[in-house]
Parts: structure tokens; sequence; C-alpha cells
């Protein structure tokens, strides 16, 4: 299939091409995401400001200490509530964006090797004689990293379903803490 220059050339823009369509569309994701993300820190901004001066002018209004204490304290709740809320709002924009980024690696990753053995087996086809050794290392590197690929990718995906569990716990752990402190209060 490769038999001529102009073919290979051809086969070479292709990957090009469909390398220049993956990222373009990982681009895509990860502005995706970082949308999300200014989005979600623009609204809770905008959010604390509102409440900040709300609850500001009720503790300056308050008539005595126990009242301002009083206050202070039905305020605690709800600002750690909203705390864990955008926690875990996060949490899900960084999750859902990381996985959308990773189905999509994987897909390129897949296509271009699939691309990678075809080329390999349509030139080892045309192999002169003598050159056997030659394409049976070429074929061990393409295992080769194609098995550090996958050992890379398990890595990273024990790695965030750790980060994600640890955000869990110390969620659930900061929950737990807020709703002690508020009870007390009570």
């Amino acid at each position: 299939m490769y038999t001529t220059p102009e073919q290979f050339i051809a086969a070479t823009k292709s990957n090009l091409e469909a390398q220049f369509a993956s990222l373009t569309a990982l681009n895509k994701k990860a502005f995706e995401g970082l949308e999300q993300l200014v989005s979600l820190n623009v609204n809770a901004a905008k959010a604390t400001i509102e409440e900040g001066t709300a609850a500001a002018k009720q503790l300056v209004a308050a008539k005595d200490a126990q009242e301002f204490f009083s206050l202070t304290a039905a305020q605690a709740q709800p600002s750690a509530e909203k705390a864990l809320a955008y926690g875990r709002h996060l949490a899900s924009i960084t999750s859902a964006t990381q996985q959308e980024f990773t189905k999509a690696v994987e897909a390129h990753i897949a296509e271009t090797n699939a691309k990678v053995v075809s080329l390999i087996d349509e030139v080892t086809k045309n192999a002169p004689a003598g050159s056997e050794q030659a394409v049976t290392a070429l074929k061990s590197v393409v295992g080769n990293i194609n098995a550090g690929y996958e050992q890379l990718s398990k890595t990273t995906k024990q790695a965030v379903q750790t980060l994600e569990d640890n955000l869990t716990k110390a969620t659930q752990q900061f929950t737990q803490a807020a709703e002690k402190a508020t009870a007390k209060k009570k």
C-alpha cells in the first residue's frame, strides 16, 4: 500500500490532520471545563459579597453582645454548607472534565496505534530480505510504548480515584464538624 513516497506522504498528512483534530477537541474540552470553573467562581464571589454585606448589616444592627454572638452562630451553618456545596461542585466539574479528557486521549491513542500498526504491517510486507530483525525490533518498540501507555493510564486513573476518595472523606469530616459546631451553639 505504501510503496511510493506519495502514498507515505498522504498517510503522514492524514495522521497529522487527525492529530490536529484531536488536539482541537482536547482544547475545546479543556476550555469548557475552565469556563465552568470561572462561572462557578464568579457566582460564588457574587454570592459571598452579597451574603457578607447582609450578614455585616445584621451584626452591626445587633443590640447587645448576646444577640451578636447568636447571629454569628446562626450564620456559621449556612456558610459551612455553602463551602461544602462549592467544594462538591468544584470536584464535580474537575472530575467530569478529567473523564472527558481521558476518553478523548484514549480514543486518539487507540486510533493512532491502529494506524501505526497498519503502517508497520504494510512496510513489513515490502521490506527487503534480511530486515526481519529490524521489523521485529520496531514491533517490539511499538508494543512497549503501548504497554507503557496502558500502565500510565491505569496509574493516572488510580490517582484520580484516590483524590476523589480523599475529597469525599474530607467533605464528610468537614460536614460532621460543621454540624457539631452548629449544634453546640444552639
